[in-house]
């Protein structure tokens, strides 16, 4: 039908005649970890993190999830909503936080058609003030890719499990590839292919920008800042390609770190620009 102003497309619209979907902010919040090691004169080895909730409701009762919660539509926009989920697992603000994909499965939720904006968020563990319910810090201690599929093993500690992710370059694209769940018995809804795509977004940033000085403290000292990009990247670096990719981002101070059954090692923070 044709219109002839807003006023009478107004008086003539039933927002029952479309079908509703809801929406949701769900977010990858990315740490680092310190593992210790049993010998005092070794440098504890670090870990990237994830921070997952236990889901003490249906669906997915006892199942790990990504922090998130539906968006108010009256109220907030996407970015709103991400960063109240934030302040209410984390109780912090004015972190990195970047969109990072949206997750529009079909059957992603049972209980109706649930589209999730996701995003990536970085953060310094050592300035969490408090507990999360039900949350818990996993490390990602193995990332393996074998003819299109990756698997990734976390850890809390207490459990560890592994869910696998088949990776199929989109037709016509050389970076963006689609997800498809192999294995997982661990985590609700999609979250596996969130949290993989929150992994490759900050390993194909981090060489070109300074994200990963979100996740470290004021100081520290190189061989722990490589570690992280290690970690990170899931290869090791020779120390002389490592130094030419910091040498801008970095500046030296005269503290030192001391007290770890080795020699003191200057310790350095990041060159704010």
């Amino acid at each position: 039908m044709n219109y002839n102003s807003l006023e009478e497309f107004l008086s003539d619209y039933n927002p029952n005649d479309y079908e509703r979907l809801s929406m949701t902010c769900d977010i990858v919040i990315f740490s680092v970890s310190d593992q210790e090691s049993s010998n005092y004169r070794k440098t504890s080895r670090k870990m990237m993190s994830v921070l997952l909730v236990k889901r003490d409701e249906y669906p997915y009762k006892d199942m790990w999830c990504l922090p998130g919660g539906f968006i108010n539509p009256s109220t907030e926009t996407l970015e709103d909503a991400a960063k109240r989920i934030l302040k209410r697992e984390t109780n912090l603000s004015d972190i990195y936080l970047e969109q990072l994909y949206t997750f529009d499965g079909i059957k992603r939720d049972p209980r109706m058609r649930v589209v999730s904006c996701s995003y990536v968020a970085l953060i310094d563990k050592k300035k969490l003030k408090q507990k999360v319910v039900n949350a818990s810090w996993f490390d990602i201690i193995d990332i393996e890719e074998k003819d299109g599929i990756v698997s990734i093993t976390v850890s809390n500690g207490d459990e560890t499990f592994t869910f696998s992710i088949k990776k199929t370059l989109r037709k016509y694209s050389t970076d963006r590839y689609d997800f498809s769940t192999v294995k997982n018995n661990n985590l609700a809804f999609d979250h596996d292919l969130v949290i993989l795509s929150g992994i490759e977004r900050i390993r194909n940033k981090i060489n070109y920008t300074d994200i990963v000085f979100n996740m470290m403290g004021e100081y520290f000292t190189l061989g722990e800042l490589q570690q992280v990009y290690e970690v990170i990247l899931g290869k090791k670096l020779l120390d002389p390609a490592f130094r030419r990719i910091i040498a801008d981002k970095v500046e030296k101070t005269d503290k030192m770190k001391t007290g770890e059954g080795h020699r003191p090692s200057r310790l350095f923070r990041y060159r704010k620009r």
